[in-house]
């Protein structure tokens, strides 16, 4: 087998797409491919391929993951998608997560406890809208439902407590005030039930059917 090509990466301007006989074989570092002499028109064996392919490149996408996660916590997809962005390829990658994986560094339900934790801290959402912003992030479904099952304050605290914070010193007697009050919690992913419920504690002369009106 001969090396008939090597480019920079266009995702990597530090990493080189290496060509084995007219097709495309795998990236590596511009600093290994030379300390390797790999040179275009050389000859390269099999071993050499699956060496860089199984252990060079995975211990260093393994290192820039590990980085990676090192700023904060991470999903799987967010690991995934920094890595694929690197340039690594599918068989790479998946051998990086299952090793963070089996090692404890990503973890998405530990990841959707504390992304739901500080959310309510700076951010409150009903957790409707925190499932979907888990799911948008690369966190199942399953796992969604599972933390926010565990979570026990409930959206009627959250959408009070929100209501009281951004409207308690105004009126809701006044239309245009409460219209602004429902939509502020709407936005936030509150049912109507619930945000009508939030109003009526705040301002309990409004009857239910003026909230819409």
């Amino acid at each position: 087998m001969e090396i008939t090509s090597a480019e920079k990466s266009k995702k990597n301007k530090d990493r080189i797409s290496v060509y084995i006989d007219g097709k495309f074989a795998f990236i590596i570092s511009e600093e290994d491919y030379i300390s390797l002499h790999l040179y275009e028109k050389t000859e390269i064996s099999q071993e050499t391929i699956e060496y860089i392919k199984n252990t060079i490149n995975v211990r260093q996408a393994k290192a820039k993951a590990v980085k990676f996660l090192a700023l904060r916590i991470r999903t799987e997809k967010e690991v995934r998608d920094k890595l694929h962005k690197e340039g690594y390829d599918q068989d790479c990658i998946q051998k990086v997560i299952d090793e963070l994986l089996a090692m404890g560094y990503i973890n998405d339900k530990l990841y959707a406890q504390k992304y739901i934790y500080d959310r309510s801290k700076l951010k409150p959402l009903s957790k409707k809208m925190m499932k979907l912003e888990l799911i948008s992030r690369g966190v199942s479904e399953e796992t969604a439902d599972e933390v926010l099952a565990d979570w026990k304050v409930d959206d009627s605290v959250v959408a009070e407590r929100l209501l009281k914070n951004k409207f308690g010193k105004y009126d809701l007697s006044d239309e245009k005030i409460l219209r602004k009050a429902y939509m502020f919690l709407a936005h936030r992913g509150f049912s109507g039930e619930t945000i009508k419920a939030a109003i009526r504690d705040m301002n309990s002369e409004i009857e239910d059917g003026e909230l819409l009106s």
